[in-house]
């Protein structure tokens, strides 16, 4: 009877310890999939509260990006921002970088309502930056492809901001 328990408990560890294995090989591909298309080389937080922890560890602002799979506004948008150099370059060093396809609980993330694509700025003292807006007065913080120089304005402007409120 020994013999086979030890038998069965050792059957059970290298059950454990291959689904190990197999989840630690996930964890490496994270950023792939957290990315969900917006960028590969950007590191992706996973959630808003682990990014706005992330933004006032490091004193970088955080970049939150509204959107939903089905959305074609959002795909064409994603394509324009995931092919834009300057604004990977800068989502990449300066920033801390979140896409979200379900709303938060944080009600100042959707001043005028929770629509996709919508992107929003938080600084590093955790304050979300409304004044940070795009180019359509009836969606505020919505982006098309064709204004990209108008987000990388944006995103200048949340990095101005912080230097000039310290």
């Amino acid at each position: 009877i020994m013999l086979h328990s030890t038998f069965a408990l050792s059957l059970l560890l290298i059950a454990v310890t291959s689904n190990l294995a197999m989840a630690i090989k996930k964890e490496k591909r994270a950023p792939q999939t957290l990315s969900r298309g917006w960028g590969d080389e950007i590191t992706w937080v996973q959630t808003y509260e682990e990014g706005l922890y992330q933004a006032k560890k490091s004193n970088k602002p955080l970049m939150v990006i509204h959107h939903l799979e089905d959305c074609q506004y959002c795909q064409a948008l994603k394509k324009a921002f995931a092919e834009n150099e300057e604004i990977q370059e800068m989502a990449q060093n300066n920033f801390i970088m979140l896409n979200l396809m379900h709303e938060t609980t944080d009600k100042n993330l959707s001043p005028d309502g929770q629509y996709v694509p919508r992107i929003m700025f938080v600084d590093p003292s955790l304050t979300v930056r409304a004044d940070i807006t795009g180019r359509y007065s009836n969606r505020l913080y919505t982006y098309e492809p064709q204004d990209m120089m108008f987000l990388i304005e944006n995103m200048k402007k949340a990095l101005r901001l912080i230097q000039t409120e310290l």
